[in-house]
């Protein structure tokens, strides 16, 4: 599910070492209508409390596209990559 990308940080939940990987998370698009999967997410993950979550940056960028792209160019499932190259045209 997560892959681990080697780059130590402190989680913010707990104040343990956590590490930057990649996870999936479900978002609800912002006119409501359905949600969708995003994967390979960049995410902090835990190693102590196993919190995995995303980074503010990534949250707002996530939403930021969201808001901008044409909704009917994403299925159900979408990498974060392939996200964040969706064009509004």
């Amino acid at each position: 599910m997560n892959r681990s990308v080697n780059k130590d940080i402190t989680c913010e939940w707990c104040g343990g070492k956590a590490f930057e990987g990649e996870g999936t998370v479900y978002w609800e698009l912002p006119d409501g209508s359905r949600a969708i999967e995003i994967t390979a997410t960049p995410t902090v993950i835990c190693k102590e409390c196993e919190m995995a979550y995303q980074s503010d940056n990534v949250t707002k960028e996530i939403e930021d596209q969201l808001f901008l792209v044409d909704k009917k160019k994403i299925g159900s499932s979408i990498s974060f990559k392939e996200l964040m190259e969706v064009l509004d045209c």
